[in-house]
């Protein structure tokens, strides 16, 4: 892999090293349309130390236009690789070759708001600490408010192992509001003293792996009410597009969290829960693409053999022709957010 450093900090370990600043990692592919807004988010944060945007391989102007928002600003620092590795590795080689210690991974399709590390890092006592997102639609990006009651609220709660698991469970009549969306700020030093990076096999669910292991690890985890981080919902992004490979290596480490992660029965249950779940998906998947290739006989012989397949399978096709039936409601909200909004009885993270 061939790294080409576009722009660096003229001393990367200058004084500003010995403050507790903060780190952006931004993993990045084509995104030459989203990338600019992310990287000014990210330099408008006083407290961040280092921005570092990991040029996955792309094929446009990704690069030049993530220089050109900087200004010239030397907190900014582009890696380009010349393969596509994937976001887990990108983000793997942009925290190697950083210095703060503290990370945080922002998208590229998406923003932080105003404000958000001060409002994060007056918390104490934690080794990951998250916040709201409000999810947007592409199409009203440009009008992007949050109310502000909603900014600098002071509520937290410590998230256990169990409890994040359980938050990403599929639950019918909810929309997509999986924990592993959140994008926390993360110690350094927690990851350096437990060896633990994003698994590069994952292409699907990475950061939820991660925050899986360093809970398991025994990471003291925070969510605050605090509404700080957009994100873009665009129908082509690349986040909303997989492979039957990568859900089949989601499937892999979701066999490995309920072996090797789980601290006690009730995580053990919300692994082996979330396991039954990802299964299903792949399941689906993979027959889909047994009846693509080869025909309806050869997609049903895989879902029964072995006969454990079937229902799963079944349950997944039957989810899938209903939510088909369902009529589209008219007037969709523009934005949405991740935890229930306070006005709902709620500041915090689901259970």
């Amino acid at each position: 892999m061939s790294v080409d450093q576009l722009q660096t900090a003229s001393d990367p370990a200058h004084d500003l090293k010995s403050r507790q600043g903060v780190c952006v990692i931004i993993a990045a592919m084509n995104a030459e349309n989203t990338i600019a807004d992310a990287v000014l988010s990210a330099l408008r944060q006083r407290e961040v130390q280092e921005v570092v945007v990991v040029d996955d391989a792309s094929t446009d102007d990704t690069a030049k236009a993530a220089k050109h928002a900087a200004s010239g600003d030397p907190r900014l620092r582009i890696i380009r690789v010349d393969r596509n590795a994937g976001p887990a590795a990108a983000r793997n080689l942009a925290i190697a070759q950083s210095t703060a210690p503290l990370i945080a991974v922002l998208d590229a399709d998406d923003v932080l708001l105003e404000d958000r590390f001060r409002h994060l890092l007056a918390e104490e006592h934690w080794d990951l600490i998250a916040d709201n997102i409000v999810f947007v639609e592409d199409a009203a990006w440009a009008d992007l408010t949050v109310p502000a009651g909603l900014r600098g609220a002071k509520e937290s709660r410590a998230l256990d192992l169990s409890e994040f698991v359980r938050g990403n469970l599929s639950r019918k009549g909810r929309q997509r509001g999986e924990l592993g969306f959140v994008k926390p700020i993360l110690r350094r030093a927690f990851l350096d003293r437990h060896d633990l990076a994003y698994d590069p096999g994952l292409r699907l669910g990475e950061d939820y792996d991660l925050y899986v292991r360093a809970l398991a690890k025994g990471a003291r985890f925070r969510i605050l009410a605090d509404v700080g981080y957009a994100a873009r919902v665009r129908a082509g992004s690349l986040s909303s597009r997989h492979e039957t490979s990568d859900l089949r290596a989601l499937l892999e480490a979701a066999d490995r969290h309920v072996v090797e992660a789980a601290t006690d029965p009730d995580s053990t249950r919300a692994l082996q829960a979330l396991r039954a779940q990802v299964r299903g998906r792949y399941l689906l998947r993979a027959a889909l693409d047994k009846k693509s290739r080869s025909g309806i006989v050869a997609a049903l012989s895989f879902a029964l053999n072995p006969p454990s397949n079937a229902l799963p399978i079944l349950t997944g096709v039957l989810s899938d022709k209903m939510a088909a039936l369902r009529q589209p409601q008219t007037n969709q909200p523009t934005a949405r957010y991740l935890f229930p909004l306070p006005d709902e009885g709620k500041t915090s993270a689901p259970s």
